[in-house]
């Protein structure tokens, strides 16, 4: 085969160069040091494990599994699983590796890698960078991850037109389980409901148990008021259906608290991450971009698979996306070559400054720095930076 041919990328995966590089890994810190600030615990995790422990997550979610590469481990023979989230590696940290009692908060920054694209994300190895929080199922938690992830979206820039989705998978799973629907219901109901089919969702409840309450939880998916009216009065006696509701109006009500000019849009019906999430789900938007910018949600008993459920709660986001098509030129000085104190501390003085400075090498000359923009030269007795 010619090399030509071999050295090329596999779909989804591509190099990112100095100018676009700078970018994100100025963001990758500036948004570690941010979590730091608010006391969620840096960890990194490794880039493959065997599979048992990523299903921590992928056992009831085949999207999740069928996203994930697998491969034989050469010295055990077992099967290997390359991340397709970090969430499940955090979580196994929380439950056995470093168990603390109370609340925990971790932050993470790491490549994982997709079989496929995800949704309109055509890139097979996102930069992942998010935070969980373990420990703590009250709605504060809720409120402080939404507020912790919109706040980090600010600090990175983005604060202008960005738009809140709130749901709880808890409302169409707990209605699901009042009814006593069989799995192939249950999944048919979900997929109309992601696909908005209001027509075909109507005729398919007529005559369904609490078909009427189905129907309405996709007419009225974006207005808790009016879902609130139409809902039977013996939904509103289920416990975990009313617990849901409240919690979701709840934790409207205090985000539009701290965010008093967000606008928040409620789906009660997105079901995206049904078999991922087990209560609140959020994701943000922002004009002219079809993929949230951030999303998350609530997935207790996560560390189950470790011996050790726990309540939970996190999001993520993709750091390569969130500077898609933004560059920064490299500022590069370039220094003579020579060895005198004076030249030596000058350039020391200028690295210390955060300039980036390359001294030339053997007979080379400036025109050897493809991308230099400056250079040091030696001036009335003192050395000066001039621009090309």
């Amino acid at each position: 085969m010619p090399i030509a041919e071999t050295w090329l990328l596999p779909d989804g995966v591509a190099d990112v160069l100095p100018e676009q590089a700078q970018v994100i890994e100025t963001l990758r810190r500036k948004a570690l040091d941010f979590l730091a600030r608010r006391g969620y615990q840096l960890v990194y995790t490794p880039f493959i494990e065997y599979i048992e422990s990523l299903s921590s997550i992928s056992d009831s979610n085949q999207d999740l599994d069928l996203a994930t590469f697998k491969i034989i481990d050469q010295l055990s023979g077992r099967l290997l699983g390359v991340r397709a989230d970090m969430t499940p590696q955090v979580a196994r940290i929380d439950a056995h590796v470093h168990p603390v009692e109370g609340i925990a908060r971790y932050c993470y920054a790491g490549t994982v890698l997709h079989t496929k694209p995800q949704g309109f994300n055509t890139n097979r190895a996102p930069l992942q960078l998010g935070a969980e929080l373990f420990g703590s199922s009250c709605i504060d938690a809720d409120v402080e991850l939404v507020d912790l992830m919109l706040s980090l979206l600010e600090h990175a820039g983005f604060a202008d037109g960005i738009h809140l989705d709130l749901g709880h998978v808890g409302l169409f799973r707990s209605l699901v389980k009042h009814a006593n629907l069989d799995k192939d219901a249950e999944q048919h109901l979900s997929d109309l409901y992601q696909r908005k089919a209001l027509p075909e969702l109507a005729a398919y409840t007529h005559d369904l148990p609490c078909g009427a309450d189905f129907n309405a939880l996709g007419r009225y998916a974006s207005d808790l008021n009016a879902l609130r009216q139409n809902l039977s009065p013996q939904v509103w006696a289920d416990d975990e259906f009313a617990m849901a509701f409240n919690a979701l109006a709840t934790t409207s009500a205090e985000i539009q608290k701290r965010w008093p000019n967000l606008h928040i849009g409620i789906d009660v019906v997105e079901l995206r991450s049904y078999h991922y999430h087990t209560g609140l789900t959020y994701a943000v938007y922002a004009p002219h971009r079809a993929a949230p910018l951030a999303q998350g949600g609530r997935y207790d008993g996560i560390g189950k698979h470790f011996g050790r459920a726990r309540p939970a709660t996190g999001f993520s986001c993709d750091l390569y996306a969130l500077c898609a098509g933004q560059f920064e030129p490299v500022s590069v000085v370039v220094a003579p070559k020579g060895s005198q104190q004076d030249l030596l501390e000058a350039i020391a003085q200028l690295r210390a400054e955060g300039r980036n400075v390359i001294q030339l090498l053997g007979q080379d000359d400036v025109d050897s720095v493809a991308y230099a923009t400056h250079r040091l030269q030696h001036i009335n007795g003192q050395w000066a930076v001039e621009q090309i």
